[in-house]
């Protein structure tokens, strides 16, 4: 990751194929060079009263970012890049009258480590003590996407990421890139109901069902 990221240092941190809410994973920020920081998945704004709001917060939506209070602020000032080599959906499907749903694997057709938009706040406890906290950007999905989930993350090409790092770039031109990621570059398909559970975490999560 150091090398991918070029950052200042690096992570011992465990690859995971079922990483769940609420989980601290390494995302990188810019820092004079680039950083990688761990940071827990479900934005906690820096003035909330009850740290529990990450636990709805672990998505920000992409249209009108700028205009929330949760993330009006973090969109300006406090981007990170969340890397991934996939991420899961899950596609509703009617059996009988009831609805399942089946998760789905998607990633690149290349399988490289891709960057997924983040934005991050820095809370104090009651101890002065700094919990950081992100949510991951969302966007319409695209046409690979469209028939399994309407949303999937927005995902940074390697050549904005810096763009999308640096503090000074404006924000119009940041808003720009929260757009649906080429469906020709990326890759789907089905994989087993067992990574509905967080307690299992094994590379057999993302084998293709057949």
């Amino acid at each position: 990751m150091k090398k991918r990221f070029n950052t200042i240092n690096n992570t011992k941190f465990k690859s995971s194929y079922n990483i769940a809410p609420g989980k601290s994973v390494p995302v990188i920020i810019k820092n004079s060079p680039n950083k990688i920081s761990l940071m827990k998945w479900g934005l906690i704004p820096f003035w909330a009263k009850d740290p529990q709001i990450g636990h709805k917060m672990i998505n920000a939506r992409a249209e009108g970012i700028q205009n929330k209070p949760s993330f009006n602020v973090p969109i300006k000032t406090r981007r990170c890049l969340v890397p991934a080599d996939g991420f899961y959906e899950w596609k509703k499907i009617k059996l009988e009258k009831k609805e399942e749903k089946f998760p789905w694997f998607i990633g690149l057709k290349t399988n490289k480590t891709f960057s997924m938009a983040g934005i991050y706040d820095i809370r104090k406890d009651a101890q002065g003590k700094e919990i950081q906290s992100y949510a991951i950007i969302t966007t319409n999905s695209n046409e690979l996407l469209k028939p399994i989930h309407e949303r999937m993350p927005v995902i940074i090409k390697k050549r904005h990421e810096n763009l999308w790092l640096d503090r000074n770039s404006k924000l119009s031109t940041i808003l720009k890139l929260l757009i649906p990621y080429p469906e020709n570059q990326m890759k789907g398909y089905p994989v087993s109901f067992l990574v509905n559970n967080p307690g299992n975490n094994s590379k057999d999560l993302i084998k293709e069902l057949r």
